[in-house]
């Protein structure tokens, strides 16, 4: 019996492993590797959606009233400035200045966000009651939610099946995966993936045929493309581009404008009360 030792013959199994690999095969291993690669790419870019709008939603709930404020001292400012002078190029700044501050909300703006079918949203209802409103939901959901997001996203990602009616019975289940994911809800995160696991295991659908993989791989391909045109969106955007400062500690990013913003409603309360002694 021939002993395998080190330098010794070559198996027949080292025969079969070095044997190259069918064209199809290599072509397969391609579009897996690619649809891997686009659904890691997907869910990094939910991810900063996220982040990007529950920063924006805080950063409203927080700033806005001093944009408000500063708005409002700027027209004053001008107006005080043109009854002085009554010069022609003062009293049109004045009006500019007048247009650019935000009118009152109708009912519909007001509630806009604060209010559903079935009523108004606890914030709301707190706020019209004199309530303390509860201190806005954090900007990036908890690391725990972050992996059950992941794990669920790459289970269940639509992209994985060829099949339409698959196609879009995953489709309707990642939306509520997204939406829980959004507001950092770790329960319903997990009754989801309880929900998937319990649920039918459909079979992968393997692509065979060579002009199918190619067709695979095209649109795969495509798709990236298009993702990343709406992750340079994101990023470039005013909110992402402010997020991206300070990525891992937004809330401080938060306090510092504020800082600044305070500073600039403080300059120009003392310039209002100069003009207008």
């Amino acid at each position: 019996m021939t002993q395998d030792v080190p330098g010794g013959p070559t198996t027949r199994n080292d025969d079969e492993q070095d044997a190259p690999m069918r064209p199809e095969a290599r072509l397969e291993q391609a579009v897996r590797a690619a649809e891997r690669a686009l659904i890691e790419f997907e869910i990094a870019l939910e991810t900063f959606r996220v982040e990007v709008e529950n920063f924006s939603r805080l950063h409203h709930q927080k700033l806005g009233p001093m944009y408000a404020r500063l708005d409002e001292l700027d027209a004053r400012i001008a107006e005080a400035r043109a009854a002085r002078t009554a010069d022609p190029e003062d009293l049109r700044r004045a009006r500019e200045a007048r247009a650019a501050v935000m009118p009152m909300p109708g009912v519909d703006e007001l509630f806009h966000g604060w209010m559903d079918s079935e009523g108004l949203f606890p914030e709301a209802a707190a706020m019209l009651g004199g309530q303390p409103v509860r201190v806005p939901q954090r900007v990036r959901p908890s690391e725990e939610a972050r992996k059950l997001y992941r794990e669920l996203a790459r289970k269940v990602h639509p992209d994985l099946v060829q099949d339409e009616s698959e196609r879009l019975r995953r489709e309707e289940f990642i939306t509520r995966v997204n939406a829980a994911y959004a507001l950092g809800d770790i329960d319903e995160l997990k009754a989801l993936a309880g929900e998937w696991e319990a649920g039918p295991a459909p079979a992968g659908q393997w692509l065979g045929e060579a002009e199918e993989l190619y067709a695979r791989l095209e649109w795969l391909a495509q798709r990236k493309e298009l993702l990343t045109v709406v992750a340079k969106e994101l990023e470039e955007s005013a909110i992402g581009s402010m997020l991206r400062l300070a990525p891992e500690d937004p809330d401080r990013l938060l306090e510092e404008i504020a800082e600044q913003l305070l500073a600039q409603v403080a300059e120009r309360e003392t310039e209002l009360s100069r003009l207008v002694e």
